[in-house]
């Protein structure tokens, strides 16, 4: 690993202790396999004046919520160094009140909560103090034998510790080991099962000993279980199965989640292990990924409600095992499977928490290969796991989450998305929580949305072929399907019927009919798959009050319409709830050209102004509206609704 420091960046905060610790920080933050993930923290002692014009010694620590990758001076806790030295050498006291303790030290009460492992951190007596879940010492830990081959890594220069889990028991563990120790001679502290913790008074040195110390355990790993070139090709991948046990977690977990398969080379080959289910249920590389990952991975079968039902079984006798009755069971859903010749999945209730899991899995997976290379993996047993998972201040964290979006975990699908009433669903169904696969024929689409929650795909909605590799683009990328919002249309300029030419007329009935037929049979079958599963359709007013000169695009519509009605009937015993809209007069529309609403006014004999508010309620009704009623419609307020046709035209006499 090499040490990222620059000189000139580092002389210009010389003259700011904070500023520096910052610098350093972020350096580490960048090294995936250092912090993952929020993992590690890092602090700074130093002098601050007080109100009273008193010198006081603060440690400025890292934050709870705070990423070492991009932390500010915002993210560190600045806490009395004397209060947090005093409990050191207390005989005794919880997390929780060490919490507290902590809490009432600190000079500002709006700096968030200080690590907890604040105290450890004091008792090093050194200016600065790095703390990193490096996986390198960490693999190395995790063998059978692995305190004696850090020995013979690092000699005396580092004092190695058995795992304690972090808090006020670490710190007091290390505040006793330590009491007569000359420091001077130590380069680190290495936890077993955890991590490294370096120091010194100067920031570089204490940045470049973590990066030293690290170097030396990878060319450890690197001579005696060098990394082995992936080969393997994922197997054909079953998107059915894969909606399958995205279901599964998902009733396990009782809320929406996504699935995210994780198909290159390395998954590939480690899913494929003979000795993979023996493995990769030992548990995790560090204790601290529990709280992402649990334990440990689902072993996908062929019965993939079996597998969830396993795993769901053996996480309920561990909590039985060693849970007690103030201590209420969590879900017990996988966060992570291996499929298999397939690869990882990865289960979120959102694409950032998939992406956490996906890679704490990936550097999960190269530390047991190599660890198995050196004589077997060994994670710590499984109480000492189960008392990090369900430690107090964990539980705290997770009630502090809140109440979830309706849609968060749950997966729309939008054609016509690019712009006018498709764009506002897209917008809808985000701010709700739902990943959208948002469809168009206009290239734009592909960057239309943010990258993350949305996968635009340019479509042509008269290609079947096109709209089938839509879907299947859908189900790898979010595991599932829950909601279609069928909206690509096209508004045909008016031809009266006498004067009707054939293009006009197939090429309404293609888009405004055929289309649709189209799409359902592609999305039901993972629709049947799916969380709740609802499809709104939106036709016309023209169905229930057609126009003089548009009977290309009302016939299409009604028999759109009429389509919706039988799938109602057809898909009611699946759980598949099928609803209409009737927008009307919809203006910030991609149909409604300058042209087509000049047109359309004059046969009304009305100005276009007058055109747009001609409702009952004289308002102008928006592409937002009928976007939030498709929301409403595809959610829990029409739980019991399916067949119905709702009118958003601001009251259409005609209609009424």
């Amino acid at each position: 690993m090499d040490s990222l420091w620059n000189e000139s960046d580092a002389a210009a905060l010389a003259d700011d202790l904070l500023a520096l610790r910052v610098y350093s920080s972020r350096l580490l933050g960048r090294e995936a396999s250092l912090v993952l993930h929020g993992g590690g923290n890092t602090s700074v002692k130093a002098d601050a004046v007080n109100l009273f014009g008193e010198c006081e010694r603060l440690l400025y620590v890292k934050g709870s919520g705070w990423d070492l990758a991009t932390i500010e001076k915002a993210g560190f806790a600045p806490v009395r160094l004397d209060v947090l030295q005093k409990m050191a050498r207390l005989d005794a006291l919880s997390d929780a009140d060490m919490v507290n303790v902590q809490r009432a030290a600190m000079t500002d009460p709006l700096a968030p909560n200080p690590s907890v492992e604040a105290i450890l951190h004091a008792i090093i007596p050194f200016t600065f103090v790095d703390h990193t879940h490096a996986d390198a010492v960490v693999t190395i830990s995790n063998t059978g034998d692995g305190e004696s081959r850090l020995r013979e890594i690092y000699g005396d220069d580092v004092l190695i510790l058995p795992y304690i889990m972090p808090g006020f028991v670490l710190a007091k563990q290390v505040y006793e080991m330590t009491a007569a120790i000359d420091w001077s001679r130590l380069k680190a502290i290495i936890l077993l099962h955890h991590g490294v913790f370096t120091f010194a008074d100067d920031a570089r040195e204490s940045y470049e000993n973590m990066i030293g110390l690290v170097t030396q355990a990878e060319q450890y790993l690197a001579a005696q279980a060098p990394l082995q070139a992936a080969t393997s090709v994922s197997a054909v991948v079953d998107l059915k199965q894969l909606a399958a046990v995205r279901r599964a977690v998902s009733r396990a977990r009782g809320a929406a989640v996504l699935a995210q398969l994780s198909d290159d080379a390395e998954s590939v080959d480690f899913s494929a292990r003979p000795d993979v289910a023996e493995i990769s249920t030992r548990g995790p590389l560090t204790p601290d990924h529990v709280i992402r990952t649990k334990r440990t991975a689902m072993i996908m079968g062929d019965d993939v409600e079996a597998s969830v039902a396993m795993f769901s079984e053996d996480y309920r006798a561990y909590f039985n095992r060693y849970g007690n009755d103030q201590l209420s069971c969590l879900d017990v859903a996988p966060r992570w499977a291996l499929w298999p010749r397939r690869g990882a999945l990865a289960f979120g209730t959102t694409p950032e928490e998939c992406g956490i899991i996906s890679d704490i899995s990936r550097h999960t997976m190269q530390a047991i290969a190599r660890a198995e290379a050196m004589g077997g993996w060994q994670a710590l047993p499984q109480q000492d796991i189960f008392e990090l998972e369900y430690w107090e201040l964990e539980q705290a964290k997770l009630n502090r989450s809140g109440i979830a979006p309706e849609f968060r975990g749950k997966v729309a699908l939008v054609t016509g998305a690019a712009s006018g009433i498709g764009a506002a669903c897209v917008e809808s169904l985000l701010a709700r929580g739902a990943v959208v696969a948002a469809l168009d024929i206009n290239a734009g689409i592909a960057c239309r949305f943010p990258a993350a929650s949305v996968l635009g795909i340019v479509c042509d909605m008269n290609d079947r072929n096109a709209i089938a590799n839509a879907v299947s683009a859908t189900i790898r990328r979010f595991g599932g399907l829950d909601m279609v919002i069928s909206n690509a249309g096209v508004f045909p300029a008016s031809q009266r019927i006498e004067n009707m030419d054939d293009d006009t007329w197939q090429q309404s009935m293609a888009l405004n009919l055929h289309s649709h037929q189209h799409l359902m049979q592609a999305t039901i079958p993972y629709l049947k798959l799916g969380i709740d599963p609802a499809i709104v359709v939106v036709a016309s007013k023209n169905v229930p009050a057609p126009g003089p000169g548009a009977a290309a695009y009302s016939v299409a519509k009604a028999g759109l319409t009429q389509l919706a009605r039988v799938a109602a009937l057809e898909l009611g015993g699946d759980g598949i709830r099928v609803n209409v809209l009737h927008p009307n007069a919809v203006f910030d529309t991609a149909i409604w050209t300058d042209e087509v609403l000049r047109k359309r006014a004059a046969s009304y004999g009305l100005s276009v102004e007058a055109y747009k508010t001609n409702n009952v309620l004289q308002c102008e009704v928006t592409s937002r509206h009928v976007a939030e009623l498709a929301c409403a419609m595809a959610g829990r307020l029409f739980a019991c609704t399916t067949g119905a046709q709702l009118p958003v035209d601001g009251g259409n006499e005609r209609v009424i």
